[in-house]
């Protein structure tokens, strides 16, 4: 098997049989053989209903592993990266906004430049508010400060690599996974090509502010530990402030004599380090949350059925 397509899949009902009308368009010349990895993410819809009428159909060489509930797309990519038989493995979604044409470019390129070992593709042009395209480049320009690996900015999940790159990546089993942490962190030549993002094929998108919002925490939070520092900071520099504060109020007491203290700003000092303490605290216990769930060495996804028709 020269090439392993994983499409992660949650309510993509009317997206998978155009997708992959798609895909054998853009491998019929290829010249290798190539199979479809579909994971289905539960989905609440007929997604898995349609999968399961494309493999019975038996047009190309396909895998449906289909999950016992919602596990989030990163469990999704790690159950296609498992059960991958490629010698290039590639990442697109199912929406076609990602076209199935530039994966065969980054196999041409894998074959043609040994030299790299990921092809991975980012956005030339966003079709995105302007205050989203705000927060996505703080979010790379915060994380490649405070981290010891480096984010391409706008790099998306789609992308192309050898097989050496996948068992790296599967050697990797922490239950919370940020895939574009992960490739940076387990390194590999890389070449990184423009596209650009057609519109989507059916649906919306199931990408909201607070799920990228979420997503990017759980980015930081996995891939450095400043904000750690920075709670320790925190606290030195409130510290310090307190006596400061506290020379100030002895120096006014032996000069002035001792008044009666503002009620309003006694409120606000106990307000200002309770804020303080809270902030330091949910930066402490986001890191105590993953190494509890980390713990526990629950599997990262179930799969509630596995269908294979590539190895007849």
């Amino acid at each position: 098997m020269k090439l392993s397509l994983i499409v992660p899949c949650f309510n993509e009902a009317e997206n998978v049989a155009p997708f992959q009308t798609a895909v054998r368009s853009a491998f019929q010349d290829c010249g290798y053989d190539y199979e479809i990895i579909y994971v289905d993410d539960g989905s609440s819809d007929a997604t898995l209903h349609n999968l399961k009428k494309l493999y019975a159909a038996g047009e190309c060489p396909m895998k449906i592993i289909s999950f016992s509930r919602n596990f989030g797309k990163e469990a999704g990519l790690y159950a296609g990266l498992q059960h991958a038989d490629g010698e290039y493995i590639s990442l697109i979604d199912a929406d076609l906004q990602q076209r199935p044409e530039i994966v065969r470019e980054m196999v041409n390129i894998l074959n043609s430049q040994p030299q790299y070992d990921i092809v991975a593709a980012y956005q030339d042009r966003r079709g995105e508010s302007k205050a989203l395209s705000f927060f996505k480049k703080s979010f790379y320009r915060i994380i490649n400060k405070m981290s010891t690996v480096k984010l391409h900015p706008d790099a998306s999940d789609f992308r192309t690599f050898r097989r050496s790159v996948r068992d790296s990546i599967l050697e990797l089993a922490e239950y919370h996974r940020f895939s574009k942490g992960i490739f940076a962190w387990v390194g590999y030549d890389t070449c990184y090509i423009p596209y650009t993002a057609c519109e989507r094929n059916a649906g919306t998108t199931k990408w909201n502010f607070r799920k990228l919002l979420n997503y990017a925490i759980e980015g930081i939070i996995g891939y450095s530990t400043a904000p750690l520092r920075l709670a320790t900071y925190l606290g030195g520099c409130t510290a310090l402030a307190a006596v400061i504060y506290l020379i100030v109020v002895l120096l006014r007491t032996l000069i002035h004599g001792i008044d009666v203290p503002g009620y309003a700003s006694i409120i606000v000092l106990i307000l200002f380090f309770a804020a303080i303490q809270l902030i330091c605290i949910g930066i402490i216990g986001e890191y105590v949350g993953r190494t509890f769930e980390q713990s526990k060495d629950r599997p990262i996804y179930i799969a509630k059925e596995v269908l294979d028709n590539t190895k007849k």
